[in-house]
């Protein structure tokens, strides 16, 4: 499995973290683990199950401990602490940072940051960045838009209409978050985040048209950076032969990275106006997600109810 990173330089910036200490560029100092750690067991004495790969973070409680301690068992304290090398350590809510903490940090080459937000506050904030920025992910052929509030990734074959579907929404006012290339990254285990490589943000490419860009033509608000995945749509020419789901009692989905994410078939023929059939689609996929399926409905008012197989 491929092991992803973030530089702390990116995570000061975004985090607006303050530079008390570093022995080099913090853009050349990756973070490979998405957990973070307070070491308060740690000052304690107890080692046991110890993670040094992770950020360690002193709050008022490290900090506070710390300052009851005399000075030559404080310095064995740390010293055990920053022995392991972990890849830095962040002091929140301002707090004075030790003699002693500089001195270990500059022996063996930890960084020292610091923050005004509360301890939990930006543990929350930095969990999040990192579940982002380390999560594994893939990239798929297709187009993600935002159709009302919902993060729907068209697939389907080259030049079945995915890009044009798309200009299409955004000219009825919804959002392009990525186009041709969409990177898929798994945030948690039940939602999927899309956005475009950074080379082709906001950029679609329209046969005959050529490549224009989103952001220029109809305005930023017709962009987006990110959005989860809620639906997938497969756009396939009609078929015929092939039987599609006419009612929507049955809920089919496909696996994104260990994800079951809701899907459909739509088939594409002349006449059928995509972007209207997709924003019912988002619109029903919501309806769904708060309980109320149409299709049930209809069945229970037809006293079809023993025909119902599939849950809400």
């Amino acid at each position: 499995m491929t092991q992803f990173s973030v530089s702390l330089d990116k995570i000061a910036q975004q985090l607006k973290l303050e530079v008390v200490y570093t022995p080099k560029e913090l853009k050349d100092i990756p973070i490979y683990t998405a957990d973070v750690n307070r070491p308060g067991l740690l000052l304690t004495g107890y080692d046991e199950y110890f993670d040094p790969t992770r950020i360690q973070i002193y709050g008022n409680a490290e900090m506070g401990y710390l300052s009851t301690l005399q000075e030559a068992e404080r310095r064995s304290r740390m010293h055990t602490l920053f022995a392991t090398r972990p890849p830095a350590l962040v002091v929140t809510r301002n707090l004075a940072v030790f003699s002693e903490i500089m001195e270990f940090a500059s022996q063996y080459g930890v960084p020292v940051l610091r923050t005004a937000e509360s301890t939990s506050g930006f543990m929350s904030a930095l969990i999040s960045m990192l579940n982002i920025e380390l999560a594994q992910r893939i990239t798929r052929h297709g187009v993600l838009v935002e159709v009302y509030g919902e993060g729907i990734l068209i697939l389907g074959e080259s030049g079945v209409g995915k890009s044009e579907t798309a200009v299409e929404l955004v000219k009825r006012g919804h959002r392009l978050i990525a186009d041709d290339a969409v990177e898929l990254r798994r945030v948690s285990n039940r939602s999927i985040l899309g956005t475009a490589p950074e080379n082709i943000r906001h950029f679609i490419e329209l046969r005959g048209v050529g490549i224009i860009n989103v952001a220029r033509v109809f305005g930023i608000g017709a962009v987006k950076m990110s959005q989860e995945v809620d639906l997938v749509v497969e756009l396939e020419p009609w078929d015929k032969k092939k039987s599609y789901n006419r009612t929507g009692l049955e809920t089919e989905t496909v696996d994104i990275l260990g994800v079951a994410v809701p899907s459909t078939v739509i088939p594409v023929m002349p006449g059928r106006n995509l972007a209207v059939i997709l924003e019912a689609a988002a619109i029903n996929n919501r309806q769904k997600k708060m309980g109320y399926n149409a299709a049930r409905e209809l069945f229970e008012k037809l006293g079809l109810e023993n025909d119902i197989e599939a849950p809400l």
